[in-house]
């Protein structure tokens, strides 16, 4: 039940975005966009901030993982260690 309701509402929104788009589209002032005119400069900062953006995502997603399996594999090494010492084995 709970299911079908989040996929009914991201249905229902995505029609009214496609449906309110149009709208939209119509009332733009001959192309200009919320920034306002734009000249070949300002299109060329904008791409290099682009250029920029993906690799550095690349690195801070690949350094979050790193240290993600760094954690993983000190956890498993601390469980064999566990299993290995007599003191933690428990009982009498």
């Amino acid at each position: 039940m709970r299911r079908t309701n989040i996929i009914r509402t991201l249905l229902l929104t995505g029609v009214a975005l496609l449906v309110l788009a149009p709208q939209a589209l119509a009332t733009a002032h001959a192309g200009e966009g919320f920034y306002g005119q734009t000249s070949d400069r300002t299109i060329t900062y904008a791409m290099y901030i682009v250029i920029a953006f993906f690799p550095t995502v690349a690195v801070v997603f690949s350094i979050i993982q790193g240290r993600l399996e760094k954690r993983k594999h000190s956890t498993l090494l601390a469980e064999k260690r566990r299993a290995a010492n007599v003191d933690w084995r428990g009982g009498w």
